[in-house]
């Protein structure tokens, strides 16, 4: 099992949640989602390591970004 954090950045609601989880957990691979709304903080669990960039481009799909991009 693999296990990446990242921190999104623009979230404000439990709708910003929703579209983040939602994106996300259509990335091939994932098997988890978990975002703290508070912090920003975006945890992805997954089989195998999930590459970044997808994970990034699913958060822009959101409407969101991942900092330090």
């Amino acid at each position: 099992m693999s296990t990446s954090t990242y921190t999104v950045v623009g979230m404000t609601c439990g709708h910003c949640v929703n579209a983040v989880t939602e994106e996300v957990s259509q990335v091939p691979g994932v098997t988890g989602v978990d975002v703290d709304l508070s912090s920003g903080g975006l945890t992805v669990t997954s089989d195998a390591p999930v590459d970044e960039s997808a994970v990034r481009a699913a958060v822009e799909e959101a409407g969101y970004e991942v900092a330090g991009a």
